[in-house]
């Protein structure tokens, strides 16, 4: 985790934390369903960040004969359980509060305590979804969208959900328990709970497939392949790249596998030569912690045509 993405989720968990105490010292006080909803969203968001420090300390460990790549992916799954946790915790729960006090409404007792902390949870949250979105604009390029289906780094796209979530619920939640005042009716704090539980719904399984195909391995960005590319048929005892493949090992750790075909007449010593200097490019094109594994070949026109096709076929698949 870089330092940029480590300040925004240890600046999302102080604030969360902050309100989650805040929520259910009101919840406590007024009874409001959307506060207790809240409350548990909240918790469920610091416990989350929680989760990605721990999973950027694991993923430091070192490689060992069992996972011979490191344990990069450890982020990925990390941030998998925080959707994991951001449904069943949240999610579930606050749809589960809003049902009970559909059947079962009850008077909302002081709540100018609600709309105090509801408010002053704005502020806090607010302050954290600026620092997340900071922190992405130096890293982030294209759409918000584009950003959360591409980023390899997972903690910047979930603490931006989680964030723009928080800001969200809390609307609905004020408005919820604003409409329960106004009209004497607590079942509109129901509603805003049942609201919330669907909006972190939502954002829970958007989390849960990124993450599932971080986990299953993605490929670099087409920028990136572009660059393997180039550095590959740029290499002069380089006379044809047969086929390339590339996964992320973790959010820094690429793995690039490829078959190339040498120049004529290089013996033992000058193919070992060869590949190096092609490594070499590969790693001035992408810098990192980049694995490369390279096999000589030759051109033979009716397999690789084959393996052209079926090489398009699958990538027309994933599109």
């Amino acid at each position: 985790m870089n330092a940029g993405s480590r300040r925004a989720v240890l600046t999302a968990f102080g604030a969360n934390l902050a309100i989650a105490i805040a929520k259910f010292v009101a919840w406590s006080v007024t009874g409001a369903a959307s506060m207790l909803a809240e409350g548990v969203h909240s918790l469920a968001d610091t416990s989350n960040q929680g989760l990605l420090l721990l999973g950027s300390a694991r993923a430091k460990r070192e490689a060992t004969p069992e996972h011979p790549f490191g344990y990069g992916r450890e982020r990925y799954f990390w941030a998998f359980v925080v959707s994991v946790v951001l449904f069943t915790l949240g999610s579930l729960f606050a749809i589960y509060e809003g049902v009970h006090k559909l059947s079962d409404p009850h008077p909302l007792e002081s709540p100018q305590w609600a709309i105090g902390v509801l408010v002053a949870a704005i502020a806090f949250e607010s302050y954290a979804f600026r620092t997340a979105v900071k922190e992405a604009n130096h890293v982030r390029t294209g759409t918000w969208m584009q950003f959360v289906r591409r980023a390899k780094s997972p903690e910047l796209p979930v603490i931006l959900l989680e964030d723009l979530g928080a800001l969200v619920g809390l609307l609905l939640a004020l408005i919820g328990i604003g409409l329960a005042l106004l009209t004497g009716d607590s079942r509109f704090d129901a509603l805003g709970s049942l609201s919330i539980g669907i909006l972190l719904g939502v954002i829970a399984v958007v989390l849960a497939v990124e993450m599932k195909s971080l986990l299953l391995g993605e490929s670099v960005t087409p920028q990136q392949q572009e660059a393997i590319v180039a550095a590959v048929e740029g290499t002069p005892e380089v006379t044809r790249l047969l086929d390339v493949r590339t996964q992320h090992l973790g959010p820094e750790e690429i793995l690039v596998a490829g078959k190339i075909e040498l120049a004529r007449g290089l013996d033992v010593p000058g193919v070992a030569e060869a590949i190096d200097a092609v490594e070499a490019r590969i790693r001035a094109a992408i810098p990192g912690d980049v694995s490369i594994y390279l096999e000589p070949d030759m051109y033979r026109p009716e397999r690789d045509s084959s393996l052209a096709a079926a090489r398009a076929a699958e990538e027309a698949g994933e599109a």
